[in-house]
């Protein structure tokens, strides 16, 4: 099997900039590597989408999903290209499982009382609605040790995810088949970080454990770049 191509995929309130500490090491590596954005609009319109880009990519895939994208990933994961799945302080769902019943059983995050929530026009039908963090939150919650010169860019350029994705179940999940790897942030105050090792566990994902915010390609980035390097490895075999 020739190397994947790595798709990073970026989580709610984040976009692909999110990955700009990750992807020159691995572009230098000789990697190739594509970070589209996703719509968030919905989990099955993300997905979808996603799958539609892993489709058009010639060769093996190796799926890379932060928070939301994790479970985004988890549904696109199902391409028959996809070789394997990295999951990043995200969401690995099972399938029939939304977002909001896999943090049911655990504590909330410090997360859930930064959220703001604003209404969009949705063409034909009722507003729909939108959330996001606090601005002056999100730093804190979202990414304690980066420098604040990136966080306030971070905080201003949020995109937002709509609210129907939080419960919205999955109508599959990748790791069934697929083999995956997993960081847990253990300093995450976005996502439980005991329900990032649920999911991962679940999965039977490969794990490793990072003292780092949610933001943890933007804090850690050798060492997201070292698990997405042996994910590849392994998948190249």
């Amino acid at each position: 099997m020739s190397t994947p191509t790595v798709v990073l995929v970026h989580g709610a309130f984040a976009d692909a900039s999110s990955y700009a500490a990750v992807i020159p090491a691995l572009l230098d590596s000789g990697v190739k590597v594509i970070a589209p954005g996703s719509p968030n609009r919905s989990l099955s319109g993300d997905a979808a989408y996603l799958a539609s880009i892993v489709r058009q990519i010639e060769g093996p895939v190796l799926l890379v999903g932060h928070s939301y994208g994790g479970a985004v990933i988890t549904v696109a994961g199902t391409e028959d290209n996809v070789a394997g799945l990295v999951y990043l302080a995200g969401y690995a769902l099972a399938e029939g499982e939304s977002l909001g019943q896999l943090q049911s059983g655990f504590a909330d995050a410090d997360l859930a009382t930064a959220l703001v929530y604003t209404p969009f026009p949705v063409a034909g039908g009722e507003d729909g609605i939108d959330v996001s963090v606090d601005v002056e939150k999100f730093p804190a919650i979202f990414a304690a040790e980066v420098d604040t010169a990136v966080t306030r860019v971070l905080a201003v350029s949020q995109r937002p995810l709509a609210a129907q994705a939080f419960g919205e179940p999955a109508p599959a999940a990748a790791w069934k088949t697929k083999p995956s790897w997993a960081v847990v942030a253990t300093a995450d105050r976005a996502i439980n970080p005991d329900v990032q090792r649920f999911g991962y566990q679940r999965a039977g994902a490969d794990i490793v454990e990072l003292d780092s915010s949610h933001l943890v390609m933007v804090a850690r980035p050798a060492e997201v770049v070292a698990v997405i390097q042996k994910a590849l490895q392994a998948v190249s075999k």
